[in-house]
């Protein structure tokens, strides 16, 4: 059964920083592993992706040069270092995967697998 497992969020001042883990079971090999998040009574954005098998991770304008995505393919394990964190940044954020490709890497439509999301909370 196809899982995925987030941690890593919390509360921190603007400015601060966080890294998110996903630790994923069954799903690593030829998968797109990404993060989204989501604020009530808003769409689900996508925030970065990455393939598992390596290559350039895609970014959502609003965090580039702020958050950077890494994999640790012997760990099965995406991380989401984010930086210089803003109010905007709030949110419940949620690891997700596709297969095969990273096609409409932040397109959450094109997701198969998602976690249950790890709230990040930045004050002002």
């Amino acid at each position: 059964q196809a899982q995925l497992v987030e941690s890593g969020g919390g509360s921190v001042p603007a400015g601060g920083s966080l890294r998110l883990s996903c630790v994923a079971s069954y799903i690593y090999s030829r998968h797109c592993m990404a993060w989204f998040r989501q604020v009530p009574g808003k769409e689900r954005e996508g925030v970065a992706a990455i393939h598992t098998a390596g290559g350039y991770p895609f970014y959502t304008d609003s965090v580039k040069g702020r958050f950077t995505l890494s994999q640790d393919n012997d760990k099965n394990t995406l991380y989401l270092q984010m930086n210089s964190l803003k109010p905007e940044d709030t949110a419940m954020y949620y690891c997700a995967a596709k297969r095969i490709d990273c096609f409409r890497a932040l397109d959450p439509n094109a997701y198969d697998y998602w976690g249950q999301g790890t709230q990040v909370t930045v004050s002002s």
